[in-house]
């Protein structure tokens, strides 16, 4: 075995021949502690060696050239700030293979509250494997604040609502696992979202007669009525999805949902059209089905028909609506209908009346029509125009 002192460079590293015998070992003359071992069949390896009050401290860094000189010597810097602050850096890289990663985190976050406490865990998962899942294999203690805003920007460069559900899903992720003892800090807790603009976007009357002309073509009839459903009732795209024939009271033209996205059940009247389209199906549908939109997947039920929407959307040539917006669709017609707000909120489901309110913002005709009798009053009162 031979021992060397030499100067670590990319040139000088690359051009060391394997060892005669079984390995030989280099020593960095720039970094304390810094060592390369080079096998009989010429693999090279960096690690680290010092004592520590007396006992050896070893640590296996890794390969040439996978890892530079320069990070190599950086690491070794490192390792050489713990020894002089009396931390065995060997001790800490096992405790560091003890701990969790994220995504074993994400399997305990879903298991123990995502699924028990949101009815939209699924989209957790989801957004999970679309933006976090080359975060899987990191430890906890990897993930830093720095890490977390630049994939927030990132996001956000493209969608900044996106970014911030993620965010909001990082920053309760990290919550949980704080509660549960597994890491003291929330890298993404002082983070700031992106300023998101309130959308009002709603089907209107001119558009209408397209959409509704456009469904009736839509060859995929399990879709068309699903569309359907969720404008005449409302109700959020999850639960409509979900929709079952035992929630389903044709005598009271009533649908039940047990459980909402606020966390409360929900009643919904169903108007004649709604049955009407219910009745159809339930004749229709395999009666070994308890969903009302069956699908083919493993849930059972139809999950995401975005081809049948965009289809629809071409044939009608309307753009930037979203399968939600039909929910939002029937708030603001209820409002140029004259629905009070406790009206709207009460048929949506909402828990706050601000929710409610931005349909007060979408029917401009009583407001105008209150400006205009208090206008009328100043100019009389004013003597103008008499």
């Amino acid at each position: 075995m031979t021992t060397n002192k030499i100067n670590f460079t990319k040139r000088t590293i690359a051009a060391l021949p394997p060892a005669t015998h079984d390995r030989d070992t280099y020593y960095d003359l720039k970094t304390k502690g810094l060592l390369l071992r080079v096998t009989n069949t010429g693999t090279k390896t960096f690690s680290f060696r010092r004592k520590l009050n007396g006992r050896a401290v070893r640590v296996t860094l890794d390969k040439f050239p996978t890892m530079t000189v320069e990070q190599a010597q950086k690491r070794a810097t490192q390792l050489n700030a713990d020894i002089v602050n009396d931390i065995n850096p060997a001790e800490l890289k096992a405790v560091k293979r003890m701990e969790m990663t994220f995504s074993e985190l994400l399997v305990e976050y879903l298991e123990r509250h995502a699924k028990l406490h949101k009815k939209t865990w699924e989209e957790d998962a989801n957004m999970y494997c679309r933006h976090l899942k080359s975060w899987g294999n990191h430890r906890l203690s990897e993930i830093q604040r720095t890490d977390v805003q630049k994939l927030h920007s990132k996001i956000g460069s493209e969608s900044p609502y996106a970014a911030n559900r993620v965010l909001a899903l990082l920053q309760t992720m990290f919550n949980r696992a704080n509660d549960w003892g597994y890491c003291p800090t929330n890298p993404a807790k002082s983070v700031k979202k992106f300023k998101e603009k309130s959308r009002e976007r709603f089907l209107g009357a001119d558009e209408l007669p397209r959409f509704f002309a456009a469904l009736a073509d839509e060859p995929n009839a399990t879709a068309r009525d699903y569309f359907l459903i969720s404008l005449l009732t409302g109700a959020r795209r999850s639960n409509s999805l979900e929709m079952q024939w035992s929630q389903i009271n044709f005598e009271t033209a009533t649908w039940h949902i047990p459980i909402t996205k606020n966390g409360t059940s929900q009643s919904v009247p169903l108007v004649k059209a709604a049955i009407d389209i219910l009745i159809l199906r339930n004749a229709l549908d395999d009666k070994d089905t308890i969903w009302v939109f069956p699908g083919s997947g493993r849930t059972g039920h139809l999950v995401e028909p975005k081809k049948a929407w965009l289809r629809i959307l071409e044939r009608a040539s309307i753009k930037d609506v979203r399968i939600h917006d039909l929910r939002r669709s029937l708030g603001s017609w209820q409002a140029s209908t004259g629905a009070n707000l406790s009206v709207i909120g009460k048929s949506l489901n909402h828990k706050n009346i601000s929710t409610t309110a931005i349909y007060a913002r979408l029917n401009l005709d009583p407001v105008r029509e209150a400006m205009t009798t208090a206008t009328d009053a100043m100019l009389k009162a004013g003597n103008v125009n008499d």
